[in-house]
């Protein structure tokens, strides 16, 4: 126990000792990105109370929102080509963000309005569309500079080694998480505010309220424009600091070779886009399976391109690894319905998810910050065992109370122990995985990018990674069409009901995601570990 103890002390003290000025900027527009959870619960309850969209096509929709971060293949090439402009793409994405969030504030406060020029259901797609491709644009830009943010050379001009380079970084990239889950602890604790009374508010008032809050949101792009103000400011004091001291400052991207332009990226991602586009919006039969098959044809061929930078044995290691982290990713989850379920059957409110939140927040970042050294001292490989295990285990909770085990313990203990108690503790243990697993992920693609291709390949490498989320979604798709949720829909005009609520298939479900979590991401590694693709990173 003191061993441990004395492990969180040491975990704790030596991270602000790794602090840079230069990590700062990159940072900024990460908050902005965790700030983003704002909105998530009046989502959340406004689409179970007012939009009648099943959990299969919300699922399928969630396929959509995720292929904008395929693009991050263009848009990592084009900030290497437009390296000294690159923050203008962040207003671009803050631009588009703010969209979003209009669409929504009007869609809310606004409904016979909105209606009048489009469905609601529409309104709703749009800006769940627009959304991730402002927040794309903004992350391929803060990711080149993580990469840049991390110096290669000492201030006497020495190299610094390796393993110094990988430790920083991982530092970098836990502090890129550690930004992102500080602006959801600010949320979440803005949301347990705004929530605190919420039972006590008829339906006009909780619409009110909600529109309220996707106008405070306008606080997102606004941070993360206020990072590349920052930015500007502090290049601007180093320069005027360094010419009143008789020399001039270069930062270490200066020295190095100018990106040309690559036409095989510029071009098949532009075919990548026209595909996808055109699959969508044509309402071709299979539209989500066929523009996830081309997806991955054509990024799997520009990373055939990017890697043959590399030597062979770091190419053999890079395709094992990347193919560990794309199933891991993949897994599928139970989808909405089990969010109903515990609104509906468990009877959590709005306050209730925010107080889960930030508990969630608080924790992942202790999370991350204790397990930092951890990360960085082992491969990706043992990291995803423990990660996979783990998530199998702890969908554990979510089967038992879909069977009534909470009645049982709060039988048991006096009403302590009851579904509330169990999502708490779940929450708790939880929460850290996630972000945890993004860290070694990103560390492991920043220190395996060519000097001259930074934001290419972090991009490319981060799409293909990316891209598992949209398979997860597909997955999450065709488990709810095999098991069917539904909540009850009213008519928000006449409110009669529209579709009737029913949870019978949600435990099967939900058993079924708790296997697949466990078994597959594991088998993937054991086969990979025995391959000549075997990760040693």
């Amino acid at each position: 126990m003191l061993v441990f103890f004395r492990y969180c002390i040491r975990a704790f003290a030596e991270l602000p000792g790794l602090l840079r000025w230069s990590y700062l900027p990159p940072l900024m527009v990460y908050v902005a990105a965790g700030i983003s959870g704002l909105t998530a619960i009046v989502g959340t309850f406004f689409i179970k109370d007012y939009l009648n969209l099943s959990a299969a096509f919300l699922a399928g929709l969630g396929f959509w929102a995720g292929l904008p971060w395929a693009l991050k293949m263009p848009l990592g090439h084009l900030v290497d080509l437009i390296w000294k402009r690159k923050y203008y793409m962040v207003l671009v994405g803050a631009g588009i963000i703010a969209l979003s969030l209009l669409i929504m504030y009007g869609l809310i406060g606004h409904t016979q309005a909105m209606s009048d020029i489009m469905p609601v259901e529409t309104w709703y797609v749009l800006s769940v569309i627009l959304a991730p491709i402002g927040f794309v644009i903004q992350d391929v830009v803060a990711d080149a500079m993580t990469v840049e943010a991390v110096p290669r050379f000492n201030k006497d001009g020495s190299s610094i080694s390796e393993h110094v380079i990988k430790d920083m970084h991982t530092t970098m990239q836990t502090l890129g998480r550690l930004a992102i889950i500080g602006g959801t602890v600010v949320v979440a604790l803005a949301n347990v505010i705004f929530f605190r009374d919420v039972d006590a508010l008829n339906e006009g008032q909780k619409i009110e309220l909600y529109a309220s809050i996707y106008g405070y949101a306008l606080i997102i792009p606004a941070v993360s424009v206020l990072g590349v103000l920052l930015a500007k400011a502090m290049a601007h004091y180093h320069t005027v600091t360094a010419s009143a001291r008789g020399f001039s400052i270069e930062s270490e991207s200066d020295g190095l070779p100018r990106s040309e332009i690559n036409w095989t990226i510029l071009v098949g991602s532009l075919i990548f886009v026209i595909f996808s586009v055109g699959v969508g919006t044509l309402n071709v039969p299979f539209s989500q399976e066929i523009v996830f098959a081309g997806s991955v044809v054509i990024i799997l061929y520009l990373m055939s391109r990017l890697v043959r930078f590399l030597p062979e044995s770091q190419r053999m290691m890079i395709i094992g690894t990347a193919i560990i982290i794309f199933v891991f990713r993949a897994m599928p989850s139970p989808g909405p319905g089990l969010t109903w379920f515990e609104i509906d059957v468990l009877l959590f409110n709005e306050q209730f998810f925010s107080v889960l939140s930030l508990l969630a927040s608080i924790l992942t970042v202790a999370g991350i910050i204790l397990l930092r050294p951890f990360m960085a001292n082992n491969s990706i490989a043992k990291i995803m065992v423990i990660l996979s295990i783990a998530g199998g285990i702890l969908l554990l909770p979510s089967i038992g109370m879909y069977y009534g085990v909470h009645e049982w313990t709060s039988a048991m203990t006096g009403g302590i122990v009851d579904a509330k108690f169990i999502a708490l503790i779940n929450t708790a243990l939880e929460s850290p995985l996630g972000q945890v697993s993004m860290i070694p992920l990103l560390a492991w693609i920043a220190k395996n990018a060519p000097d001259h291709m930074k934001a290419t390949f972090f991009a490319v490498f981060a799409s293909f990674t990316n891209l598992a989320l949209s398979a997860s979604s597909l997955g999450t798709k065709y488990l709810n069409q095999m098991f069917v949720v539904t909540r009850e829909v009213k008519d928000k005009i006449t409110n009669q009901v529209v579709t009737v609520a029913d949870y019978s298939e949600l435990g099967i479900l939900i058993i079924a995601v708790a296997i697949i979590t466990f078994a597959l991401p594991i088998g993937t590694i054991i086969i990979v570990q025995n391959s000549r693709f075997r990760t040693l990173d």
